[in-house]
């Protein structure tokens, strides 16, 4: 089957111009400096790593340490995996503590170190 005439060619004279399509955007934002990029906004606490990994080690089966750091939705999955060990004889509230412990240590070790909204944990 061949293909028809004129696809993707120019059109045929004496024919309809071509569509041009021109997207127009506003000043570029200006590009933080590495100092501006470190620096949380004024006002606004900076998070501890220390705090937040203890609370994960003692309290991380309630998803204190998740809470802290702004992240509801896994805070309030660990909540419900501790509720949910009434029913299931306490399995999952140990996977809850489980959970909870791993966050800690990788919050303490490094690994997870920025909150919600992307900032640096402090020391």
């Amino acid at each position: 089957m061949a293909a028809p005439p004129n696809v993707g060619l120019a059109p045929p004279e004496g024919g309809p111009a071509p569509i041009q399509v021109i997207i127009q955007t506003g000043p570029a934002a200006p590009v933080p400096t590495a100092i501006q990029a470190a620096a949380p906004p004024v006002g606004i606490p900076v998070k501890s790593k220390l705090v937040a990994g203890l609370l994960g080690i003692f309290l991380g089966f309630l998803g204190i340490h998740r809470f802290y750091l702004g992240y509801v939705g896994i805070g309030i999955a660990q909540v419900v995996l501790t509720v949910l060990g009434v029913v299931t004889c306490g399995i999952s509230t140990m996977a809850a503590g489980v959970w909870g412990l791993v966050d800690g240590i990788l919050i303490l070790t490094g690994s997870i170190d920025r909150d919600s909204q992307n900032r640096p944990l402090k020391n």
